[in-house]
């Protein structure tokens, strides 16, 4: 078994070992028509969800799947029999068949997937939200600069008509000067819907527990923090990471919006016990183009339902339910520009409107043609800086700043 020591020695000489490959490692150019060959790196309930959905894709073969816990290779040979498995994702990157990668591990892993990706010369489709911290970021970035990789984030719902509607609709003329843009995402769900049964065969002959665990703070076999990752603050970001990023990102590129200066976020845990998590929470994002966007979420009513979005100016509003339906109203009346249907499927764990088919043809078109993709890095970018403000915010009880010359929280 590896030492966590070990483990970081062996991911920093690997991602060494990877610097030196070409941007071509897979040595393949594809044309317009041609089969995209994939890997997925995190087969869990997401990393499943859009393995099925790639696979639905025009000219698509799965050829491999990486994962620490075993149950998860075995399911992912379900959908995709013939595939090869892996446990240490790295000899995943090895092959040079491989043209792209769906990145799906939990959150505090993505740039030790990420960066080794990009580094072996594939494409990435990154599950959001894309960076755990401002460091992990940067390291990302770095590696994707120059690159030549296309690289999608996942945060779907740009893919959908409800943006283009909503882009098209935010215009001086209709919404005069915005000021104010207020969302949020409310469930009546215990632990927020994410709480799930420990497996039987969930121990460390069947996880590589350290590799799991990567640059989190070490901790003893923990079948709860395994399995339910998404409770414990060395994995991820609770809802603002799960959720508040999907809202943040469609706004973000629906209206070009920069990292916000100033960041407050407050809230607390009142009916989710086994979470370090909130279950209840605030955030007031200050952004540079003088827009005052908000943020609230819980977990014990679910009256406003996972998003009626509030675009205000002086001249009109913008509704956009759930990312899904949008409407325009002009200041005194009603107005008739409106798209969409609300969706009647129940949400999957990121949330409620799922554009994922479109989101990942759009990823395998831009493999093929070298164009940028619907949510191409920049917005995967400003969005998590945003969200880890926010966590950054709440965590140390206090309004934070992100200071650009050294672009970290502070």
């Amino acid at each position: 078994m590896l030492t966590r020591r070990s483990f970081v020695k062996q991911m920093a000489a690997g991602t060494a070992a990877y610097a030196a490959y070409s941007l071509s490692s897979s040595g393949r150019v594809l044309g317009a028509n041609d089969r995209v060959r994939i890997g997925l790196i995190g087969a869990g309930g997401r990393g499943q969800r859009i393995f099925k959905v790639a696979l639905g894709c025009t000219n698509v073969q799965a050829v491999a799947v990486a994962d620490v816990y075993t149950r998860r290779l075995d399911e992912a040979k379900q959908i995709a029999p013939n595939i090869k498995t892996y446990h240490d994702f790295r000899k995943l990157l090895d092959d040079k068949s491989i043209d792209a990668v769906l990145i799906a591990t939990p959150q505090h892993q993505h740039a030790l997937n990420f960066v080794p990706a990009l580094q072996a010369g594939k494409d990435v489709y990154q599950e959001k939200t894309m960076a755990f911290n401002p460091d992990h970021a940067k390291r990302m970035r770095k590696a994707f600069e120059g690159s030549g990789r296309v690289v999608q984030i996942g945060i779907q719902s740009v893919s959908s008509p409800a943006f283009r509607k909503a882009r098209e609709l935010a215009t001086p003329e209709r919404m005069g000067v915005i000021t104010a843009l207020h969302t949020h995402h409310y469930r009546n769900a215990p632990h927020g819907g994410w709480m799930r049964q420990i497996p039987p065969d969930c121990d460390t002959r069947h996880i590589d527990w350290k590799a799991f665990e990567g640059e989190a703070g070490p901790h003893p076999f923990d079948p709860q923090r395994y399995i339910n990752w998404r409770f414990y603050w060395d994995y991820s970001g609770g809802n603002v990471f799960e959720n508040m990023v999907h809202q943040a990102g469609f706004w973000y590129k629906a209206l070009n919006l920069k990292i916000p200066t100033r960041v407050m976020m407050t809230g607390d845990n009142y009916l989710s016990p086994k979470m370090q998590v909130p279950d209840t929470m605030s955030a007031c994002m200050h952004q540079p183009e003088r827009i005052f966007f908000t943020w609230n979420s819980m977990f014990g009513n679910d009256f406003y339902g996972e998003g009626d979005d509030l675009l205000l100016g002086n001249k009109g509003t913008i509704l956009c339910k759930e990312l899904e339906e949008v409407r325009y109203v002009p200041e005194g009346g009603q107005g008739p520009e409106s798209t969409g249907k609300p969706s009647l499927a129940p949400p999957d764990i990121v949330g409620a409107g799922d554009a994922t088919n479109a989101h990942m043809q759009d990823f395998f078109e831009c493999v093929r043609s070298r164009k940028e993709p619907n949510c191409p890095f920049e917005i995967g970018f400003r969005s998590a800086i945003s969200c880890q403000m926010a966590i950054a915010s709440y965590r140390r009880g206090r309004s934070v700043r992100w200071d650009e010359s050294r672009e970290d929280i502070v």
